[in-house]
């Protein structure tokens, strides 16, 4: 294969691959956190390489092709490319790599304000799919990563920039909710599963919160009870979205796929992360349990992803599955 149609295959890659990075990333945490080690290195490499391929075409498309640019950061999928890199640094910061996950911190901050105003400022009256509440989850991921890296450098500061990106995801959570097509249940294409992903980050997030000793006495308290409550509620949505999946089939290949895989991995990862901080052992099983569910549908996912290609030469439209 010649160099101009692997440029063009990378720099063609729509802003929802973003969350491909999401969830295999999110799956390396959960890996590690069952104590499967090698696997979790393995997602984590594959992570990283798909982070930089993105991060490339961000790029071109920044520099190159500015119209497509901003046509793309009018989407809510363009808010995976602040999620990646939290999923990412949260990875990064449980080797103890501390510096390169402070440095996506950094980046996530500087695209989160930019990307999130260009999404929240259009069409106020129309009814929006599931991958708005990518607001939320970038949010969230920021919250999750500040978090992780105040528990570990011990920098307090950072505690109380987590626990101020956790209340407002929560507030973007609701605000999407309410505009929310709930017909997407039934006929979205993948991103739909975001509505569930986003109380499962949210979960996370006040996992790694109320784990943190900044935070006690009634704090504490509050943290631990809301983070319980969140992650029944991601739970619940999970229930409904298999029922709605077992109901209305949905087995064509679209990218937004991978936006089912991360909430399938996030939520996994959120009851393994609560069950010690909150005291709720029973967690942990049910984390095990829904984190192999998240393997095999990565396993699939990428799987149809690969054939999808192979089966596509040189598509006109680089969104095209």
């Amino acid at each position: 294969m010649s160099a101009l149609p692997v440029r063009r295959w990378w720099t063609g890659l729509p802003p929802d691959a973003g969350a491909a990075v999401m969830a295999t990333g999110i799956i390396s945490v959960g890996l590690r956190l069952i104590g499967h080690d090698l696997l979790s290195l393995a997602a984590l490499a594959v992570t990283a390489v798909l982070w930089l391929v993105l991060a490339a075409g961000f790029v071109a498309r920044l520099t190159g092709d500015r119209d497509r640019f901003r046509a793309e950061a009018d989407t809510p999928s363009a808010l995976t490319a602040v999620a990646a890199t939290t999923v990412l640094g949260a990875r990064l910061c449980q080797l103890g790599w501390q510096g390169a996950a402070a440095v996506l911190l950094a980046l996530a901050a500087v695209l989160w304000p930019g990307l999130l105003y260009a999404v929240l400022r259009h069409r106020p009256g129309h009814r929006l799919p599931g991958a708005a509440f990518l607001a939320c989850v970038a949010t969230e991921g920021l919250a999750v990563l500040a978090a992780e890296l105040s528990d570990a450098r011990h920098q307090e500061w950072l505690g109380l920039a987590a626990l101020a990106c956790f209340g407002l995801g929560l507030l973007l959570y609701g605000a999407v909710l309410t505009r929310f097509d709930l017909r997407e249940v039934t006929r979205g294409t993948g991103d739909h599963w975001v509505a569930g992903g986003a109380l499962s980050i949210s979960a996370l997030a006040g996992a790694k919160l109320t784990a943190s000793p900044v935070w006690t006495g009634a704090g504490h308290t509050v943290l631990r009870s809301l983070t319980l409550v969140l992650l029944c509620a991601s739970l619940a949505w999970y229930a409904v979205l298999v029922a709605a999946e077992l109901r209305s089939p949905r087995l064509r290949y679209d990218n937004r796929r991978w936006s089912t895989v991360f909430p399938l991995g996030m939520t996994a990862t959120a009851a393994l992360s609560a069950a010690a901080p909150t005291g709720a052992g029973w967690l942990r099983p049910v984390g095990e349990v829904l984190l192999w569910f998240a393997v095999a549908a990565w396993i699939v996912t990428f799987a149809a992803f690969l054939t999808t290609r192979l089966r596509t030469k040189a598509p006109d439209d680089p969104r095209s599955p």
